[in-house]
């Protein structure tokens, strides 16, 4: 028997459009992984704020429609308001802003910061209206004129081929027929159920591989106890080698980069910090004029900048020799999900460069972040634990060694997933731009305004859940992912290294 126990190791913040804290939490591993309280678990670190209780009419409610400058606002100055984010560092704690705005303000309200000025929403039924009116709808955010800036400056050299990180954003807010045309042909390879059985195999492979070394780690260097062993680690540079090596590597490429060896690759440990630093660079960007910024030389900037150099280069250093495979007219059996779309050649190279590259950056903090948040909630609460493991070792003794048969007889595995996704949302706000007027609680708000729907305060909301700081996995209700044919295309590559792992432990 042998337990890991994670050092108190508290972080609170926004990575870009991430949150991450980082807790104190205790794995004891007993013919597996098992997780309890290391001790006292260490505080969020701010304060918590008693949740509105208004009701869903709102501000307004009752009253005849009201213009679009009566939405309760935060400020008339978008330059002001910028500076004061900037002096109190609200960037950082930008869902703890929001929280506290929607508990001030009501369910709805606006905010100008520096160029962006934005609608923010929370309740279901006013986000229902807005994606309700979305049908062919664009969805362009300032990040597409920060991307594009950089097309003269960064270019990416891939058998002759120029790529430009103007690609991906082209790629992915392309509008009408021809968006949605491509966006079914990548469901069928990413999103739906024959998708997901091909490739949960190579999660998990990986699961299996990161149980073993978490094991063997434990037994090297844990101290005795009447138990058996214990070891107290940081489980975050665990678990993003973890989120690199399965769901951004494995599934998309069919290939491992050994991140689990002795001696794990530098330039892996290099494009986590630039997924890291990319992240945490963007909001500010969205609230300045990037073209300025550019210009200018700002760090804030060529941090930015330098961070999508390396995704890029990184991502083109893993993709071409499969790349130059279907070049040549090589064939072989493709695992991973770029080879199912070359073979398949119904979408363009570019494209699906585009498309992986997004996936490859966009597959890392999102499934380690949410590992790292589950295993904190199981340590607070041991009878969910339990429950949940109680679960899985009945639906794997049924599965009979079927991964996906075993993950199908665990719902609360999944419930796992969702539960810890509306407690600590990796993307604290999903956008949408209106192609049409719509109304939302008694207010009109014009066609072309940017309405958010703020996840982190939905999700700890008394009027959307009962008793809503309680874990409770049984919920399966989330908005994580979004909605609709916008919502996260790596979705189903992100909700399943969390019960792979976990499944894998299951003994």
């Amino acid at each position: 028997m042998w337990s890991v126990s994670v050092s108190p190791s508290v972080f609170q913040g926004i990575q870009g459009m991430c949150m991450s804290v980082r807790q104190a939490a205790c794995v004891r591993i007993q013919r597996g992984i098992c997780v309890c309280p290391a001790g006292t678990v260490a505080g969020l670190g701010v304060e918590g704020v008693t949740p509105a209780r208004g009701g869903p009419a709102g501000r307004g409610g009752g009253r005849g429609l009201r213009r679009f400058e009566e939405i309760p606002h935060t400020g008339s100055s978008g330059w002001l308001n910028l500076v004061k984010f900037w002096r109190e560092d609200r960037f950082k704690l930008l869902h703890k802003h929001m929280e506290r705005t929607f508990n001030t303000l009501g369910p709805i309200y606006r905010e100008r910061l520096g160029t962006q000025s934005t609608v923010n929403i929370l309740l279901p039924s006013d986000i229902s209206e807005l994606f309700q009116c979305m049908e062919g709808g664009n969805i362009v955010s300032n990040l597409t004129v920060v991307l594009s800036t950089t097309r003269n400056r960064t270019e990416c050299m891939e058998g002759g081929n120029i790529v430009s990180h103007l690609t991906v954003v082209l790629s992915t807010t392309r509008n009408g027929a021809e968006w949605r045309a491509d966006r079914l042909l990548l469901n069928r390879e990413v999103m739906m159920a024959p998708a997901v059985r091909r490739f949960l195999p190579l999660l998990d492979e990986v699961a299996r591989d990161f149980c073993r070394l978490l094991a063997t780690r434990v037994e090297k260097e844990g101290g005795k106890e009447e138990r058996g062993y214990s070891l107290t680690i940081d489980p975050s540079p665990d678990l993003f080698r973890f989120a690199l090596e399965g769901s951004s590597c494995h599934v998309l490429y069919g290939e491992r980069i050994g991140l689990f060896s002795t001696t794990p690759s530098q330039e892996s440990q290099k494009f986590i910090f630039a997924v890291e630093r990319m992240l945490a660079t963007t909001p500010p960007l969205l609230y300045l004029p990037p073209r300025l910024l550019w210009r200018l030389g700002a760090p804030l900037w060529t941090q930015h900048a330098t961070a999508w150099d390396h995704i890029f280069k990184e991502s083109s250093v893993c993709a071409p020799p499969r790349l130059l495979e279907v070049v040549v007219g090589v064939q072989r059996e493709s695992s991973g999900i770029l080879g199912q779309l070359m073979d398949k050649g119904q979408l363009s190279l570019e494209l699906i460069r585009a498309n992986i590259t997004e996936l490859m950056a966009g597959g890392v903090d999102t499934t380690a972040v949410p590992l790292q948040f589950a295993l904190y909630e199981l340590g607070r609460n041991p009878a969910v634990q339990e429950q949940i493991r109680g679960q899985v070792r009945v639906a794997w003794a049924r599965a009979g060694g079927d991964a996906h048969k075993a993950l199908q007889g665990a719902p609360l595995l999944k419930g796992l997933v969702k539960e810890t996704l509306r407690l600590y949302p990796v993307g604290i706000t999903v956008q949408r731009y209106p192609v049409r007027d719509i109304i939302i609680q008694n207010y009109h708000i014009p066609a072309g305004t940017c309405v958010q729907a703020c996840l982190y305060p939905l999700g700890r909301s008394r009027d959307v859940f009962q008793d809503p700081e309680r874990f409770d996995p049984g919920r399966f209700r989330s908005l994580a992912f979004g909605f609709g044919a916008r919502q996260c295309v790596g979705r189903r590559i992100a909700e399943n290294p969390s019960p792979a792992a976990a499944t894998d432990a299951r003994e």
